[in-house]
């Protein structure tokens, strides 16, 4: 018995041996698995197909109808370049795939980009990340690995999730099997996000300071190298890689929700925030980026990281700390409110079966995302108030508007609310045709270029137009000269007379400017 007792002993002596010299020599990654073929996973892993012909990289999901878009002509998501980078790899070393564990099995990395919502009850419900998508992979990659491998987080996870997933593979370690964990967070906006991966304003990487970990970190670092200059190369601890995307998002969420309560006030002193954004803008110390005035920030990150960050606060006993970021979640949710208020009041304070156009789903233009959408709120709040909603969005799919609309949080108690006061049209004239008011709610640049002369001819009078996007600045004068009346975020163009019993008969049709 002692005989087999050292016998074992020794082939696992052997063992950590030969993975301690494969670990010593592993700065070279030839393989990629990426799970998760969503809006981070899926472009992401093109571009580093594309940009390093020599690695075979495999995006895999449980979902096969995603999978299966991804290997047709009509890719899951919209975003401008994608299909041609796709093209250009798909098949030779880039491939979507339903088989995770071979692709986890062959993968010398493998990067975890799933989603992390936000809980939706117990602990932490409404503000904490709900990791258990995180927890699922890697008890998956622990299960199927041999070897040593490098297990990258790109998805967007509260501080210290490198160590849930650490404490993982520990408790689950074999003979001759070692991961190093990395954070590798992304910073891409949508609508931009190709471009974003090919020419990065930084990209980082956190890891273990021991020299397992800077191996690693070194193995990740030459696969970026390919094309991403090495001074845009920030490496870090892997805690400080994780707060750095929360704080990222968290300051980016924060200027827009600085200039929107400020359009607030433009509104009631005669200032207009676009003046005010460009003044201030020009200061080298303040910039002028995310300055745009508008109904609201969207989109999977913002409200999720900036919520994961007062939760973190509030979890770390910093109270103080975690109101003052919470205050950039309720000023967004004042801003849409606001602008709804906004668009009832001038509709003389109902619009109970008045058929409104709402021009634009997505939470920006360029993507055909609506996750946090100001327009999903919008749309509440109007059906909240009975108006027929006929919606228009060049990218969205009418599928994707209904389940929006549907979730239990925006149709509350009514489960025939949506299809009986939402339409989806295919043409934005027809959306507006007999509309009573349009509510312009995404950037899209084609609604720069509409026929609003044979819009209005169609419209019932008189017909209102809310811009919550400031696009439509230099089309103003035009427009009232048409016969709109333009509402716009953060201006006052001219002087509403609120609607009361005692002009009820003759509300007032002449304009008045300032």
């Amino acid at each position: 018995a002692q005989l087999r007792r050292a016998a074992a002993q020794s082939r696992r002596s052997r063992s950590r041996i030969d993975c301690t010299q494969e670990r010593q020599t592993m700065v070279q990654v030839k393989r990629i698995c990426c799970i998760g073929a969503g809006y981070v996973g899926g472009p992401t892993c093109s571009v580093i197909a594309q940009m390093c012909p020599e690695v075979t990289v495999t995006v895999v999901d449980v979902n096969e109808e995603r999978i299966k878009a991804w290997n047709s002509d009509s890719l899951p998501i919209f975003e401008p370049g994608l299909q041609e980078v796709v093209d250009s790899c798909r098949g030779v070393n880039l491939f979507f795939s339903t088989d995770i564990n071979n692709a986890i099995k062959d993968a010398d990395l493998v990067f975890i980009s799933v989603n992390t919502p936000t809980k939706t009850f117990g602990i932490g419900k409404g503000r904490a990340a709900d990791l258990k998508y995180i927890e699922a992979c890697a008890r998956q990659i622990a299960e199927v690995s041999t070897g040593c491998k490098i297990v990258v987080e790109k998805s967007t996870v509260p501080v210290r999730a490198a160590e849930s997933i650490r404490r993982i593979f520990n408790a689950n370690t074999r003979s001759g099997l070692n991961f190093q964990v990395l954070s590798n967070p992304e910073f891409l906006a949508e609508g931009t996000a190709i471009s974003d991966l090919k020419n990065p304003d930084r990209v980082l990487i956190g890891g273990d300071e021991s020299a397992e970990g800077q191996r690693a970190i070194e193995a990740l670092r030459n696969i970026y190298e390919h094309w991403v200059p090495k001074k845009k190369i920030i490496t870090t601890n892997t805690w400080s890689s994780e707060l750095s995307k929360l704080a990222a998002n968290a300051f980016l969420a924060q200027r827009i929700s600085s200039i929107n309560s400020i359009s607030a006030l433009c509104e009631v002193t005669g200032a207009d925030v676009e003046e005010v954004a460009h003044a201030i803008g020009t200061d080298q110390r303040i910039g002028s980026k995310f300055l745009k005035a508008s109904v609201g920030f969207g989109g999977s990150c913002f409200q999720k990281d900036v919520l994961n960050l007062v939760y973190l606060c509030e979890a770390l006993n910093l109270p103080e700390v975690a109101r003052y970021w919470q205050q950039v979640i309720e000023i967004n949710d004042y801003q849409r409110q606001r602008f709804s208020s906004r668009i009832i009041g001038c509709l003389f304070n109902t619009v109970t079966d008045k058929k409104i156009a709402l021009l634009g789903f997505a939470f920006k233009k360029n993507t055909g995302d609506t996750r946090e959408s100001s327009s999903i709120s919008i749309s509440r709040y109007l059906m909240d108030e009975g108006a027929h909603l006929h919606i228009y969005d060049p990218k969205v799919k009418k599928e994707q508007i209904i389940q929006d609309l549907s979730q239990p949080t925006a149709s509350d108690d009514d489960p025939n609310r949506v299809s009986r006061l939402v339409t989806i049209s295919n043409d934005p004239y027809d959306a507006c045709e007999n509309a009573h008011a349009i509510v312009i709610c995404t950037e899209w640049d084609m609604f720069k270029e509409l026929d609003y002369e044979k819009i209005y001819k169609a419209m019932l009078k008189p017909a209102f137009i809310f811009d919550g996007r400031r696009i439509l600045d230099s089309l103003h004068e035009q427009l009232q000269q048409i016969g709109f009346q333009v509402e716009i975020i953060g201006k006052r163009i001219s002087q509403r007379i609120s609607f009361t019993a005692t002009n009820a008969e003759a509300p007032p049709s002449k304009k008045i400017k300032l």
